[in-house]
């Protein structure tokens, strides 16, 4: 942390006595939206009197330098938009900023179409780390941009999940995570990022602060290493902006819902070479389960420095803060779910879930031209958590048939260092007719996991999950003393080279490879006998990348291509040894269309994932030690993915997709071969709409529409062959659909917005193995009244 406090104060003072200026000439920046407030590619910006000028680039934004001071007229034109002029007053040493907004020429438009909005298949994720369009991307992706999460008025993780079908919530332990799911395989911390740096979704994320959220479905072991199969996110959060501007806003909602936010960004000083961006936001509230209750605080500051014209740094800051009553709920009884009123809490009062995560990062950024770029990004995080609360359900004591259960305590404290360093080149050049671009990076990370584990606290008092007994319910806070700490450090090294060839123009061609070196330690001090364990282990891997484009018009493109990925194994061989990482396979097909002079996207892709060394406990010698282990399991992963995106008429756009996955044992000395696997919905379907009134007298009135279907699925516990006997099952989760509504109204810079989540107040589950099931919310509501500056 020091390290990077200094780096911060060094270039700080660069940037402060480092720079020249020409006292003799201004500057002037600027952004273009349209009347949906997004940004507006290859705008023409024009200086009349001198005949200067520029066109925006694909985030609306443009500069104009060397202008001698005076007062301008400024011609802002594109086809199919009213042009837009503009008085401007240049001065000397300064920067003028401005934004302008373009509204359709509804005259023009009746003769010309006109793309003034990006389609779903030309939005680039930056957690590609190379701006490859996905039209020439033998992948899957999906970005959700601000637009979309404000008119759904999103809250958390799942309600943006919504729109990308294939990933899902797989489930909520405890009520203060979200388990994120893809394609079949789980999504731990190493898969989820938050620009472009791994962080830990072990607790709820704000969304306040949130640009777009990006989704590139399947492997992405070549640009991270060591990622699960299904896919990953990625949280962009808002960028500085050198114009003063920003947005308060307060959201009120069901079950005490309150939530103030703010947002506020500009430039710094006179030559505007520095630009900064505060995101701030407080929530509280109840819960429709009587007895819970969350507060958070989250802050996300950043400074943005321009260093000439082809460097820039970014520095970035990331604080979470949330507390809340962890509740595993209750109601399953010999692997069937009994159904209790949704509201009633069956945790003890006092239990808490403490959680806070910091992160921070610098990003260098220098162009050497048009076509070359290098970045480096330096991070740090950390994260603690302190889980006090009885245990879960069955995990401790199992619930009997009349109900009775008898509530254990647990405790758990977890800390977490991360160290990232990482440092990117690409670019675009040709050899011959051939083209290519081309990206070579290398990385380093190091954690270091401190987990306390406590003595449980056995039959702290007994409850009735049904209320038709009454037992002596105990209030005392109980003292646990620490049992263990376990320590796992892990660093990892990694190179890669990828290279996207267009070998003509209608037929690319993506290769790339990564090396991959991590040693995975573990140090167990036991308390009690103050006696320490210690492993470690070395695994290497190579992750290769093929996929072939081909595209018949630049509105179609056919994919196919092949990834590898690894996933690191807990505990040991027969022999004592540090189990080897298990490789997975992936193969992926699909086509990408852009139809209807691109105001629909429509894409299919299907894919097939296999890991065929899945480890499993081992059963030789008669073997029933779970630690020890062999490579001698497979997972088959199967599906396909349609995905819609439209906007057929003006104002309106249009979300759908629809999702089929089956992954199931097809090798196993464990479990059932066929069997399959626990929490994924076979089928899952959603629809959007959403139509904003850009004239007459509803101008500014917006309204939406969201359905989700989630298909059947399964938690409990998968049945083993080689008990006799088993008492493990399934248990069969119904599916069901949610629809929500959403309507708001725009005046000026005022707006308000609001939402009516689960209209018809379906009931349904989130299950966890056969020890949380956590209730859908019901029927609610929620509002938010902002104003923009």
């Amino acid at each position: 942390m020091k390290n990077l406090i200094y780096i911060f104060l060094l270039m700080t003072s660069c940037f402060a006595f480092g720079q020249t200026s020409n006292a003799s000439f201004g500057q002037l920046r600027g952004n273009v939206t349209n009347g949906e407030e997004q940004a507006v590619e290859f705008v023409s910006i024009r200086l009349k009197e001198i005949n200067k000028g520029t066109a925006t680039n694909e985030k609306g934004e443009f500069i104009i330098n060397n202008i001698k001071p005076n007062t301008y007229t400024l011609v802002a034109s594109f086809i199919g938009f009213k042009t837009l002029e503009k008085k401007i007053k240049i001065e000397a040493d300064k920067m003028t900023i401005i934004s302008l907004e373009l509204f359709e020429n509804s005259e023009l438009l009746k003769e010309i179409v006109v793309k003034g909005y990006i389609n779903a298949n030309e939005k680039v994720a930056s957690v590609g780390k190379i701006a490859i369009k996905p039209m020439d991307l033998p992948q899957s992706i999906a970005v959700v941009d601000r637009q979309i999460l404000d008119n759904q008025q999103v809250r958390n993780m799942s309600d943006v999940l919504v729109n990308t079908n294939g990933i899902y919530i797989m489930g909520t332990t405890g009520g203060y995570q979200e388990e994120i799911a893809g394609r079949g395989f789980s999504f731990g911390s190493s898969n989820t990022f938050k620009n472009g740096v791994r962080y830990f979704n072990g607790m709820l994320s704000d969304l306040s602060n949130v640009e777009k959220v990006e989704v590139m479905k399947g492997s992405s072991a070549i640009l991270f290493g060591n990622v699960a199969a299904g896919g990953i996110i990625n949280l962009v959060t808002k960028k500085p902006k050198f114009e003063f501007g920003g947005e308060i806003s307060m959201r009120l909602g069901s079950f005490g819902l309150l939530k103030p936010t703010v947002d506020i960004f500009g430039g710094i000083g006179k030559k505007q070479k520095v630009a900064y961006r505060l995101n701030a936001s407080y929530e509280k509230a109840n819960s429709f389960r009587v007895g819970v209750s969350s507060e958070r605080f989250y802050v996300n500051p950043s400074l943005l420095f321009k260093i000439g014209k082809k460097t820039e740094v970014l520095l970035e800051a990331d604080y979470s803060n949330d507390e809340r009553t962890p509740d595993f709920g209750a109601g399953i009884i010999n692997y069937e779910v009994v159904e209790l009123p949704r509201e009633r809490f069956l945790g003890v009062a006092w239990s808490n879930y403490k959680a806070q995560q910091l992160s921070t990062s610098a990003t260098v950024t220098h162009n050497f031209s048009e076509n070359w770029k290098l970045t480096f990004t330096g991070a740090y995080r950390n994260y603690s958590t302190d889980l006090f609360a009885n245990t879960r359900p069955n995990t401790g004591t199992f619930i009997s048939k009349d109900g009775m259960w008898i509530r254990n305590i647990q405790r758990n404290q977890v800390a977490d260092n991360y160290y990232l360093a990482q440092l990117d080149l690409t670019g675009k050049f040709n050899t011959g007719n051939i083209n290519h671009q081309l990206l070579f990076g290398m990385d380093t990370d190091q954690f270091e996991t401190k987990t306390t584990g406590y003595t449980q606290l056995s039959r702290y008092d007994t409850v009735n999950i049904f209320g038709t007994k009454t037992y002596k319910i105990r209030t005392d806070i109980p003292t646990l003393s620490a049992a263990t700490l376990t320590t796992s450090p892990v660093s990892r090294v990694g190179v890669y080279v990828q290279d996207l060839i267009g070998l003509t123009k209608n037929i690319k061609f993506l290769a790339g490879v990564r090396y991959s070196y991590q040693q995975t330690g573990s140090n167990v001090l036991t308390y009690s006998t103050k006696i320490t364990t210690n492993s470690v282990a070395f695994d290497g891997a190579f992750s290769p990348r093929l996929g072939l484009v081909i595209q018949p018009n630049k509105n179609i493109s056919l994919f196919g291509s092949y990834s590898n990925s690894f996933t690191l194994n807990t505990g040991v061989d027969i022999n004592g040894n540090a189990l080897k990482p298990s490789l997975i396979d992936q193969f992926e097909i699909g086509i990408k269309n852009q139809l209807i002079d691109s105001k629909l996207s429509l894409n299919v892709t299907a894919y097939q994932i296999i890991n065929s060394n899945l480890a499993q406990i081992s059963l030789a010698n008669g073997n029933t030690n779970a630690n020890i282990k062999e490579l001698v399991g497979e997972v088959t992963s199967k599906g396909v993915e349609v995905d819609f995106i439209a906007r057929p008429i003006k104002n309106l756009s249009v979300i759908a997709g629809y999702s089929y996955n089956e992954t199931r044992y097809t090798k196993s000395n464990t479990y059932i071969v066929g069997s399959l696997l626990k929490y994924n919905p076979n089928h899952t379907a959603n629809l959007s709409a959403n139509y904003t009134v850009s004239e007459g007298k509803l101008k500014g009135l917006n309204v939406g529409l969201t359905s989700l279907y989630f298909g059947n699925r399964q938690a409990g516990r998968s049945t083993r062959v080689q008990v006799a006997n088993d008492s493990y099952k399934l248990i069969h989760i119904d599916a069901y659909t949610q629809i929500d509504a959403t309507v708001g109204y725009t005046y000026k810079n005022i707006s308000l917005r609001g939402k009516l989540a689960n209209i018809f107040n379906v009931y349904s589950y989130n299950v966890h193995d056969d020890n949380s099931v956590n209730p859908i919310a019901p029927r609610n509501f929620l509002a938010t009244l902002s104003l923009k500056f």
